[in-house]
């Protein structure tokens, strides 16, 4: 790819209270009440220059009776993705795909279906990050039937998105809301996909979507893994946040993890990442920041990144890759970072006296 700005999509939940268990009125209680339209017209008034589309939860965030209004409201701005959102509902506590309770369990299957029939008519993408789909304790779930029900449950879901021609990401997170999550790491989505496969469902259009905080939770390296999904014809999307790595704190990108990041931005690049109008998309939480500004300053930093992961000596780091030297590979990504070799001598001279 050329030095082409990627495009960019945005969760709209970035922009609610943005609650914890210690501060239940959320840190941003003043938006506690804000509809949707007034929120999607708030997020394009502030983001406008620099955001591309923006990313809701059906059926809370989005739904059949608000989204005439919510696109009048979107001005220069789309829909990306839709994404499952039963999580919240606390009728799904015990899972929607998993749920005991056989009618509970269709019922949120049909809603995911209605949800994948709003993303046709709107040329979104789906997304099913199964936040409620595992288990808090051991002696709490029949593992075999448990998973079977899910993949069932998945597989009718991306059944229904292939009919209408809709694209379905899967998204990992190892914990929260269930403490213990089924799907919790890239290769459980692989699992996932694989199994979905053998019951006869289309998944050429089931892919993955890679929350690089949810990556960085488990230890997963952002890179590697998006390398190894592209050459599985998987990479589907980015949620692009960071954080510290033991929670889903959802901070701006490039916050932390920074060389992950940069790496990440390499491998985008040399895969083709954006040619067929895949996006990066952010999905943020700015606790006690101001919201608009945390995402400014999030698309920023990535475009900066981006930028940077350009300037990468590809033909040197190539042969450096090829005797795993990571002395060389580091002076190589530190030299677009500004440690040239006139500033290498400078610090070699400052040493000396």
């Amino acid at each position: 790819m050329d030095n082409t700005r990627i495009k960019n999509s945005l969760g709209i939940w970035a922009f609610g209270p943005n609650v914890t268990r210690f501060v239940p009125p959320g840190y941003h209680p003043e938006v506690a009440n804000e509809d949707m339209v007034t929120k999607t017209r708030r997020v394009v008034d502030g983001l406008a220059d620099l955001v591309d589309g923006l990313e809701y939860h059906y059926p809370g965030e989005i739904n059949e009776n608000i989204v005439d209004g919510i696109k009048a409201a979107l001005g220069p701005m789309d829909i990306y993705c839709i994404a499952a959102g039963l999580h919240p509902d606390p009728t799904y506590k015990l899972g929607a795909f998993i749920n005991p309770d056989k009618a509970l369990r269709r019922q949120g299957i049909d809603t995911l279906k209605r949800g994948v029939d709003l993303a046709a008519a709107l040329g979104a993408h789906f997304i099913i990050w199964p936040g409620a789909e595992g288990y808090n304790y051991n002696f709490q779930r029949d593992y075999i039937y448990t998973w079977n029900q899910f993949i069932e449950g998945v597989g009718e879901v991306v059944a229904h998105a292939a009919s209408k021609g809709v694209t379905v990401f899967l998204e990992h997170k190892n914990s929260e809301p269930a403490m213990n999550i089924l799907m919790r790491n890239i290769a459980a989505c692989l699992y996932v996909i694989d199994r979905v496969r053998r019951l006869g469902v289309d998944t050429s259009r089931l892919k993955v979507n890679m929350d690089w905080q949810h990556l960085i939770m488990n230890g997963e390296n952002l890179a590697e893994y998006a390398a190894l999904l592209h050459s599985e014809g998987k990479l589907g999307h980015q949620h692009g946040n960071s954080g510290w790595g033991t929670f889903d704190d959802d901070n701006m990108a490039g916050a932390s993890f920074f060389m992950q990041t940069l790496e990440l931005a390499m491998i985008l690049q040399d895969v083709g990442y954006g040619s067929n109008g895949e996006r990066v998309g952010f999905d943020l939480y700015p606790y006690t920041e101001d919201q608009v500004a945390a995402v400014r300053r999030s698309v920023i930093q990535w475009d900066f990144i981006w930028d940077l992961a350009h300037k990468i000596d590809r033909a040197a780091l190539k042969e450096a890759l090829a005797r795993a030297d990571a002395v060389e590979g580091y002076r190589i990504v530190y030299e677009v970072l500004g440690l040239d070799k006139a500033y290498t001598d400078r610090i070699i001279a400052r040493h000396r006296h």
